[in-house]
């Protein structure tokens, strides 16, 4: 599972490192595309599929769908590490998330972890911190109990 957060840098060829225990989970490569807040999502090879398979599900007569499946598919790299095991992070993808040079790697679940921009990730904690009650209410709601 992927999880934790990680500071990092992104250096001038927009190269990042992953974190070593992401690493040992991926493989030799993962897929990166836009994600939700101005973030980035990775997901692992077989993370990825599944999520493709549940794009191709969706009905391509709606529009929503279509936007959301171009935004999605035209963003989406493989990244592949080097030998410091590090990715370059595409100039679209790098935009799309406003990451200028610090960046937080935030796990995110079985097969996937976010990538953002240290101080939109900052800003979007502390909104989550200061509203956490009212989120976990709502996740009740949907069933979510701890």
């Amino acid at each position: 599972m992927f999880m934790g957060s990680y500071q990092h840098t992104l250096d001038t060829k927009n190269r990042l490192i992953i974190p070593a225990k992401f690493r040992n989970q991926l493989g030799d490569s993962f897929v990166i595309t836009k994600g939700h807040e101005n973030s980035l999502h990775a997901y692992t090879e077989a993370g990825w599929e599944q999520f493709e398979a549940k794009l191709n599900e969706l009905p391509s007569n709606n529009p929503k769908v279509r936007q959301y499946k171009r935004a999605i598919l035209a963003g989406a790299t493989v990244a592949e590490f080097d030998k410091q095991g590090r990715v370059v992070v595409p100039v679209a993808l790098k935009e799309h998330a406003g990451l200028d040079k610090d960046v937080v790697i935030i796990g995110y679940g079985e097969q996937e972890f976010e990538i953002w921009d240290a101080a939109k990730f900052a800003a979007y904690n502390t909104e989550v911190t200061e509203n956490f009650d009212d989120i976990s209410a709502d996740l009740a709601d949907l069933g979510f109990e701890v």
